[in-house]
């Protein structure tokens, strides 16, 4: 199978092609490490930018920086001292993070290949430790600011949700941790109800009123603070990042597992972009989900089960 196989719309409205920002957290390698074994791999040099902070500059896909996901950064940003004692004592369960820019198909395949490397000099992912909640995280660009080309892929993935948790399982700790939340009920309700061909105000309305977290498997805050900034900070507390891009962070970071890459994850979100493009598909799930859906929903596997024999008899099997 092709690595990194195109999505239906691979370019932007611009005509270049479709980028991708990726992150991964993994544990088993401090930052400094990790930092020396993707600049041998992916060339560029090592700069520290604050304590054990790395950025690998120059390198063939970029920018590349490499730290502790931790909120004690911004907690204790102004005691450095403190800071670097908790970053020790949080090492056996908070992730170092690689953060890259935007990547084209041949820059996501360099980072896969460093990925290896990673492996090789001791990365562990999420099933490596009962607590770690490791995950992987794929800024995709929007094709263009339009309202189908944000709102169908949001109401896709809020359809085939329950069936990508069923299909490839998150780590036990990342469904116990709030990181990665799935979409309630009711947001899906209103968000079918309004349709694919719905405007992005009424979209991004409900989307604030019944799930204003970054919290989600599939993280919009980001993209509607791209599209609407004004109406974003007035219903959410605290900065939000603007990037024209879908936040997908639901799939789990295997980076010592052999048989697993960085293409398992683009896959998954690879699914979800199919379905917005086959209208008669997201129609279907949309009328069989309102009627697997009553007042209460009480087991989200069922929906999961059904919304993934749909998907099998239009010959789109588990990613």
């Amino acid at each position: 199978m092709t690595r990194f196989a195109p999505l239906p719309s691979p370019e932007n409205s611009d005509g270049h092609a479709r980028r991708t920002g990726v992150e991964v957290e993994f544990g088993g390698l401090s930052e400094i490490a990790a930092a020396d074994v993707i600049a041998k791999h992916l060339g560029g040099r090592v700069v520290s930018v604050g304590g054990h902070d790395r950025r690998v500059e120059d390198s063939r896909i970029g920018g590349i920086d490499v730290y502790l996901d931790t909120a004690l950064r911004e907690k204790l940003a102004n005691w450095p001292r403190l800071l670097d004692a908790g970053r020790e004592l949080a090492r056996e369960a908070v992730p170092v993070e690689i953060v890259t820019e935007p990547l084209d198909r041949d820059g996501r395949l360099a980072l896969d290949d460093a990925r290896k490397a990673l492996r090789e000099a001791g990365a562990t992912g999420s099933r490596a430790g009962v607590v770690f909640g490791f995950g992987v995280h794929l800024n995709v660009e929007i094709v263009s600011d339009a309202a189908q080309d944000v709102v169908r892929p949001l109401m896709a993935y809020a359809l085939v949700e329950d069936w990508l948790r069923l299909a490839a399982p998150i780590n036990e700790a990342r469904r116990v941790l709030p990181f990665t939340d799935p979409y309630p009920t009711s947001f899906v309700r209103r968000l079918v109800a309004l349709g694919p061909e719905a405007g992005l105000a009424p979209v991004i309305d409900i989307y604030l009123e019944e799930t204003p977290t970054r919290n989600r498997g599939l993280d919009m805050l980001p993209v509607f603070a791209h599209l609407d900034p004004d109406r974003v900070a007035a219903a959410i507390t605290g900065a939000t990042s603007a990037r024209p891009a879908f936040h997908f962070r639901l799939p789990d970071c295997r980076i010592d597992e052999s048989d697993w890459s960085l293409d398992l994850p683009w896959r998954q979100w690879r699914t979800v972009e199919r379905v917005a493009a086959d209208g008669d598909l997201l129609g279907t799930l949309a009328t069989r989900w309102e009627a697997a859906h009553g007042a209460v929903t009480l087991f989200r596997g069922a929906w999961g089960e059904e919304a993934g024999a749909i998907l099998a008899a239009r010959g789109i099997e588990t990613p």
